[in-house]
């Protein structure tokens, strides 16, 4: 990533920026996931995009992205079965449970549903509060930085740990 993230075409990424994604991606790597080498297109989420997957499976199962935008980045990971893991998140630090409980990427009812279920929306209680997101535009963490990034990773785990709890 170190190597990468020197190319020309990422010299506008802050230095807090690069050390946040480097660090993210040495986490990742060693709790088994990859973006295989390669910073693409963000499309319409920003510039560049890096997307993590599974080591050694053939599943393209996205787990999480980061996206590089001109002046910032954005940290989004990719969760379900959140009433699973209701408890972590109420005790979490404020700037990780509001991304579960604020108001960004409520649900307004697209009507994208079949029997009245929405496969695009997370449904999910947080201290007793139904809480209903599109799923379009969830869990994303803006200018994650280097000191949250213990946070953002047990977070990950919480939600994809290998040990059965």
């Amino acid at each position: 990533m170190k190597d990468i993230l020197r190319e020309e075409r990422f010299n506008f990424i802050s230095d807090s920026d690069k050390e946040f994604v480097i660090a993210f991606d040495n986490e990742m790597t060693r709790l088994g996931y990859h973006f295989g080498g390669n910073i693409g297109s963000g499309y319409c989420w920003g510039k560049y995009m890096v997307i993590y997957t599974k080591m050694g499976v053939k599943s393209k199962k996205v787990y999480a992205r980061i996206y590089i935008r001109e002046k910032s980045i954005v940290l989004r990971l990719y969760f379900s079965k959140i009433d699973a893991h209701h408890e972590f998140i109420k005790n979490a630090p404020d700037y990780i449970k509001d991304v579960f409980v604020n108001d960004y990427g409520n649900c307004t009812s697209c009507h994208n549903d079949q029997n009245g279920v929405c496969r695009f929306r997370k449904t999910y209680k947080i201290d007793n509060q139904l809480i209903e997101k599109c799923n379009g535009r969830t869990f994303e963490f803006y200018s994650p930085s280097i000191d949250k990034l213990s946070d953002y990773i047990e977070l990950f785990s919480e939600f994809y740990s290998r040990k059965k709890k």
